[in-house]
C-alpha cells in the first residue's frame, strides 16, 4: 500500500489543550501505551525541563504516527503568545492544521490571530472544540463565536453525512469537531477527518532538491541539528549543500526518529553536518516560502552576565539562543558596551534567563523592560551627495528618495539601471536596510519605500606603472559609508512619526468587580468595548498600549479579588500621544555629518 505523508500542525491559545490532544492522538494511533500528562511533565512533545516545570509548550516538537495509509508528522506548537515566533516558523511547512478551541473559554485572543494566519497561507484547517467534559462547557456559545470571530463557513461534524458534505465543499468549508482530549471523546472522529479532509504532501521525489529549515537545535555534543521540510527531490547522506556535507539524516516514525540514508519530498527530517545553516534557509533549490507575517516582538531589555568575567561565555550563549530563535534579535551597543534582546513578553524573559543558567551555566540579570516603538515617514524626502563635491569625501554618488509605503520597499529609479557595477548596487541596498534600523529618534523605520535615484563612481584606475589605486577608484565601501548620510538626510526632510504597539486584550472577571476594573482600564489609556455579562461572570475586550500592559497585570488582582484573567495579543501600531520617546543610537549617527565622518575616519574608513 502506497503511504501518504501529511505534515500537520496542532495550534491553539495557551491552555486550550493541544498538547493533551497530541498525547491522545498518539495513544489512539498505538504509538504510546498511555497518554502522558501535562501536569506530570510526562508528554511526548514537551521534553524540555522548563516545559515540564511550567506546563506550557515553549519549543515546537515533531512526532509521527499513522492513520490508515497516512503517515502524519505532527508538530506541536506553543500556545503562549510570548512564543509566537515558534509558531510562525512552523506554519510555512504545514500541509494542514488542527486549531484547538476550549469549550469553556471559547474563542480567546490568540485564536483569531492563528486562524487568520492559516487562512492567509491557505493551510487547510480543522477546528477541534475541546474540554466538552468540563464544567462550564458551552458548545452552542463557542460555535456562535466561531461564526462571528473566525469564519461563517464552519460546519459542525456530527455524522458521516456531515463529513461527506465537508469533503465535497473542500476548502470552502471549515469542519468543526467536538470532544475531549482528556477522555478521548471525539478523537477517533477527528482522526478520520484528518485522514479524509486534509491533503497529503506532494511526493515529487525525483524532482530538484528543495526544502526549508524551520527549526534549529543543538545535539548532545553541541552539534547543530537542522529540521527541514522537503518539498521536492531526495536528499542523501554525504550530499553537499553550500560547500557543507550532510553527515547524517533522521526521519520521524512511530513516535521517534530513525536514521535513514535519505529523505524525500513531503517528509520532515533532522540533518547533521550543516554548521552554517540558519532558520529560514533553503535546502537545494530556493522555494518561495509562505510567510505568516506575525508582528515582531514589542519589548526590549538590556541583559548582562552577573559575573563580568563571564562576558565571553555570555555572548556565545546568547548567540546560540538567537540562532534557535532569530526574532530575539540581539542589539549591540558598542558605545555603552551593552547587549539587549527583543521579547514578546515577561514569560519569554524568564525562559531566556532560566535557559542561559541551566543549559550554559551563565547567570544573567535584566534591566527594566521597555516598549519597542517604530518610526514611519509622514512625507516625502530626497537627498543626493555627488562624487568629489564637498562635504562628500567618498568616491561615490548616491541619491535616495523616501516616502510612506507598506512594509519596507527598496527599488531603483529606471534611469539608474545598469549605471554602475552590481556590487555597488548591492552595497547601497544592504546599507539602506541596515540604516533603517534606527530612524530620527532611534527606532526602526518601517512602512516606507526607498528609491535609489542617483549613482556615480570612478572606474578602477592606477598610477602609471603601478597597481590599482584606491584613492582614484570607487569601492563598495564608498557606497556603504555614504548611503547612511544620504538616507538620513532624506528621512529628516520627510519627517517621521513615532508609533507605539497596541495590544488587543480580553479580560474575564467577576461581574461585581466590573466598575473598579473599568476605572483601572481608563486610567491606563485602554479603550474597552461593551462588556459581555453572563450572570456572575463577565468578559471585556478592547485595546491597550503595550507599555501599560505590565502595570495592568500588577494592579488587576487588587481590583478583581485576584480572580481577573487577562490575555493580550499584539494588534497594531498607532502614533504616540505627547512627546515621542527616543532610543539611544548604536550606529555612527549619520544625522550628524561631522560626528559620523570622524567616527568613520577613526575606524579606518577614510584615507
Amino acid at each position: 500500500m502506497l503511504r501518504r505523508t501529511l505534515n500537520l500542525g496542532i495550534l491553539a491559545h495557551v491552555d486550550a489543550g493541544k498538547t493533551t490532544l497530541t498525547e491522545r492522538l498518539l495513544y489512539a494511533a498505538g504509538v504510546i501505551d498511555a497518554p502522558g500528562s501535562v501536569d506530570d511533565g510526562s508528554t511526548q512533545t514537551d521534553t524540555l525541563a522548563l516545559e515540564q516545570q511550567r506546563g506550557i509548550t515553549i519549543k515546537s516538537a515533531v512526532v509521527s504516527f499513522a492513520i490508515d495509509d497516512v503517515t502524519v508528522n505532527l508538530i506541536d506548537t506553543p500556545g503562549h503568545p510570548d512564543f509566537i515566533a515558534e509558531v510562525e516558523r512552523v506554519l510555512s511547512v504545514l500541509d494542514g492544521a488542527v486549531l484547538v478551541i476550549s469549550a469553556v473559554e471559547g474563542v480567546q485572543p490568540q485564536t483569531p490571530l492563528l486562524f487568520r494566519a492559516l487562512q492567509r497561507l491557505e493551510v487547510p484547517t480543522l477546528l477541534f472544540v475541546n474540554k466538552m467534559d468540563r464544567a462550564g462547557a458551552d458548545p452552542a456559545r463557542v460555535l456562535d463565536q466561531i461564526g462571528e470571530r473566525l469564519t461563517p463557513d464552519a460546519i459542525p461534524i456530527e455524522s458521516e453525512d456531515d463529513r461527506a458534505v465537508a469533503k465535497e465543499l473542500g476548502g470552502q468549508a471549515v469542519p468543526v469537531f467536538l470532544g475531549s482530549a482528556r477522555n478521548g471523546a471525539g478523537v477517533e472522529e477527528l482522526m478520520t477527518g484528518i485522514a479524509e479532509l486534509l491533503p497529503a504532501a506532494p511526493r515529487d521525489g525525483d524532482g530538484p532538491v528543495s526544502g526549508n529549515v524551520f527549526k534549529i537545535e543543538r545535539g548532545p555534543a553541541g552539534e547543530k541539528v537542522a529540521y527541514v521540510r522537503m518539498f521536492s527531490g531526495t536528499l542523501r547522506t554525504r550530499d553537499r549543500l553550500a560547500e557543507q556535507k550532510v553527515t547524517a539524516i533522521r526521519v520521524f516514525e512511530d513516535g521517534s526518529s530513525v536514521q535513514r540514508p535519505a529523505v524525500s519530498a513531503g517528509e520532515i527530517a533532522q540533518l547533521w553536518g550543516l554548521s552554517e545553516i540558519q532558520i529560514g534557509d533553503s535546502i537545494g533549490e530556493e522555494r518561495r516560502s509562505r510567510q505568516p507575517q506575525f508582528a515582531p516582538p514589542t519589548l526590549e531589555t538590556i541583559v548582562a552576565p552577573r559575573n563580568p568575567a563571564e562576558r565571553a561565555a555570555f555572548r556565545d550563549a546568547l548567540s546560540r539562543l538567537a540562532e534557535q530563535d532569530p526574532l530575539i534579535s540581539i542589539r549591540q551597543d558598542d558605545v555603552r558596551q551593552e547587549l539587549s534582546v527583543r521579547l514578546y513578553g515577561e514569560v519569554q524573559k524568564e525562559v531566556i534567563e532560566a535557559t542561559l543558567a541551566d543549559d550554559f551555566g551563565v547567570e544573567v540579570e535584566f534591566r527594566e523592560t521597555t516598549t519597542i516603538c517604530v518610526e514611519r515617514p509622514v512625507g516625502t524626502g530626497a537627498a543626493v551627495e555627488k562624487i568629489r563635491v564637498a562635504p562628500n569625501p567618498f568616491l561615490a554618488t548616491v541619491g535616495l528618495r523616501i516616502e510612506p509605503g507598506t512594509g519596507v520597499i527598496y527599488q531603483l529609479d529606471p534611469q539608474v539601471h545598469g549605471t554602475m557595477p552590481h556590487a555597488f548596487f548591492r552595497a547601497v541596498e544592504d546599507t539602506v536596510h541596515e540604516t533603517l534600523r534606527e530612524g530620527l529618534r532611534g527606532w526602526q523605520v518601517t512602512d516606507c519605500a526607498v528609491t535609489l535615484t542617483d549613482t556615480g563612481y570612478y572606474p578602477r584606475q592606477s598610477h602609471a606603472h603601478q597597481g590599482f589605486s584606491k584613492s582614484m577608484s570607487s569601492t563598495a565601501s564608498d557606497f556603504r559609508h555614504l548611503t547612511p548620510l544620504v538616507l538620513m538626510a532624506a528621512l529628516k526632510q520627510a519627517g517621521t512619526v513615532v508609533c507605539e504597539p497596541i495590544h488587543r486584550f480580553q479580560l474575564g472577571l467577576p461581574t461585581d468587580t466590573l466598575a473598579a476594573a473599568m476605572g483601572l482600564l481608563g486610567r491606563l489609556d485602554a479603550v474597552p468595548e461593551t462588556p459581555e455579562i453572563n450572570g456572575a461572570w463577565c468578559t471585556v475586550e478592547g485595546h491597550v498600549p503595550a507599555a501599560r500592559v505590565h502595570e495592568l497585570r500588577l494592579q488587576l488582582p487588587a481590583k478583581t479579588r485576584g480572580e481577573g484573567v487577562l490575555e493580550v495579543v499584539f494588534d497594531r501600531y498607532e502614533p504616540v500621544s505627547g512627546e515621542p520617546p527616543a532610543r539611544a543610537r548604536t550606529d555612527f549617527n549619520p544625522l550628524n555629518c561631522e560626528e559620523y565622518l570622524l567616527r568613520i575616519k577613526r575606524g579606518g574608513g577614510l584615507g
